[in-house]
């Protein structure tokens, strides 16, 4: 009796899991295949009956088994915890991140596309191309990002050392070759690249470091981090630091053409704040870094963004233009 009871239950997963594999709206699996396909893929003998009492089952359990009733009932999954469309969408990321290595990007496309069942599986792998961008060799990268969640988890400080790269392309050691003691608060995506946001007691105040600039495995502390400063926000502290490149904070407005309105709300959100001066043209009034980084940001449109105030900045940005360009 018992030998039946896991027998029963063994079926009941084969059978889930032959849906899962082998099924969708185009492709449903008849009675017959579903009796022939557990007996040649795992030995299990069923009948038309059990079946049709299996697939109940799954669908009593939650699971969307779709009936499509005739002489012989086919059946198929009806959704999925991921679609095709979503499968795509998350796969591009992978093979398209600047920040996750080729062997990686190349073992988590491949287990992505394992969610599909096999009539998508071979569309999704046609589909696959691992971006020709630059990517990181570094596998223990991921060795760092299990440290500093678990710093964050456990709310602990972590030491490691940060390097830059010299005129001839080696590593250098910063801050003379010591250890930064950081309190991490949060990981953050920007730009292609990962960071850690939290708290330096090198800089005594909030910062920003690349987790790939890191050369070896952050150490974990048993000192306890930091408290976060009294409103900080992630959201606020991203959007301020302009991408990330930390600055003196100064309010701009920048006479924009219509053209830089896209680079505007990519950069700044749709609830950046902007007054029409005529057709062509807008003003933009917000928050920033004055770091290189905004600099060059204006300066690839030319004449499209001018800096209008304050007179701080307008002077700074001529001052750089001059300095580099005359």
């Amino acid at each position: 009796m018992e030998k039946e009871k896991n027998e029963s239950r063994i079926r009941l997963l084969r059978l889930l899991q032959l849906l899962e594999t082998d099924s969708d709206a185009e492709h449903p699996i008849s009675t017959p295949e579903c009796i022939r396909l557990l007996k040649e893929r795992w030995g299990i003998d069923s009948f038309r009956i059990t079946i049709g009492r299996d697939m109940e089952a799954l669908a009593m359990a939650g699971y969307d088994v779709r009936t499509i009733h005739s002489t012989q009932n086919k059946y198929y999954l009806g959704s999925r915890t991921f679609e095709q469309a979503e499968l795509k969408l998350l796969i591009d990321a992978v093979a398209s991140s600047k920040f996750i290595t080729a062997s990686k990007s190349k073992v988590l496309t491949d287990k992505l596309a394992a969610l599909a069942n096999v009539h998508q599986t071979g569309d999704l792998k046609r589909n696959i191309s691992l971006s020709e961008r630059i990517k990181p060799k570094n596998e223990q990268i991921y060795e760092f990002i299990d440290v500093i969640n678990r710093a964050i988890n456990e709310r602990k400080k972590i030491k490691f050392f940060y390097f830059t790269y010299t005129s001839s392309k080696r590593k250098r050691i910063k801050n003379d070759g010591k250890p930064y003691v950081f309190s991490p608060y949060t990981l953050t995506w920007n730009g292609d690249c990962y960071y850690m946001v939290g708290w330096s007691d090198k800089h005594e105040k909030v910062a920003t470091f690349r987790v790939d600039r890191i050369s070896e495995t952050p150490k974990l502390l048993n000192d306890a981090a930091m408290k976060k400063p009294k409103g900080y926000s992630i959201a606020d502290f991203s959007e301020k630091a302009f991408q990330l490149f930390d600055g003196e904070r100064t309010t701009v407005e920048l006479l924009c053409h219509e053209d830089a309105m896209n680079s505007v709300i990519d950069h700044f959100g749709d609830k950046a704040k902007t007054k029409v001066v005529d057709d062509t043209h807008f003003l933009l009034t917000a928050e920033v870094s004055l770091s290189p980084t905004f600099f060059a940001w204006v300066f690839q449109f030319g004449r499209k963004v001018r800096i209008q105030g304050p007179e701080s900045a307008v002077q700074r940005f001529a001052m750089l233009l001059e300095n580099n360009y005359s």
